[in-house]
């Protein structure tokens, strides 16, 4: 059974790109495509991907912001950020966002394909360069995810969840 991928990128140019090279591949299937946050909301509720490759910078919001969203809506569809800046923020905005995987839109095509397949098996690409890089920015009180010492423990514990990729839903029910 085919993959069901969705893809967003405001770039015609480089979404159309993704969607030539995904769709070559036998084992995934591109459902749907977007260029907004708006387009995506509303065409992945009819798409039902089982992977989202995201742009993280989009016209009308973002990836990272797209990503909480799909990820609440949508708990069974795992979320690749696509970004063409290594951005410590944006990485950390993943994380916490519930995305499965980051990659730099300088990847090699099959790497990307093999990173959708690894996404949609639920193994996540966010290695431990990236966990490192994410708890120095939490434990920096000079950055703007600093000052975590400062958290409640009812906080501490929704940021815990938010790292394990739970959603809002599974959230508010634990």
């Amino acid at each position: 059974m085919a993959i069901k991928v969705f893809v967003v990128d405001d770039h015609e140019l480089v979404r159309r790109g993704l969607i030539d090279l995904i769709s070559a591949e036998d084992d995934l299937n591109v459902t749907g495509q977007a260029g907004s946050v708006k387009e995506a909301l509303e065409e992945i509720a009819k798409a039902q991907p089982d992977v989202a490759v995201l742009d993280v910078r989009l016209p009308d919001g973002n990836g990272i912001e797209l990503c909480r969203e799909i990820r609440s809506l949508y708990p069974d569809t795992r979320v690749l950020m696509l970004t063409s800046f290594s951005d410590d923020e944006a990485l950390l905005g993943a994380v916490l966002g519930g995305a499965s995987g980051f990659v730099i839109k300088d990847i090699k095509n099959l790497d990307l394909l093999d990173a959708i397949r690894k996404v949609a098996r639920g193994e996540s690409l966010l290695g431990s360069a990236a966990a490192a890089k994410v708890r120095e920015r939490l434990r920096d009180s000079s950055s703007p995810a600093g000052g975590i010492g400062e958290l409640t423990d009812q906080e501490r514990k929704v940021l815990e969840h938010i790292g394990q990729g739970l959603t809002n839903r599974q959230i508010a029910n634990s």
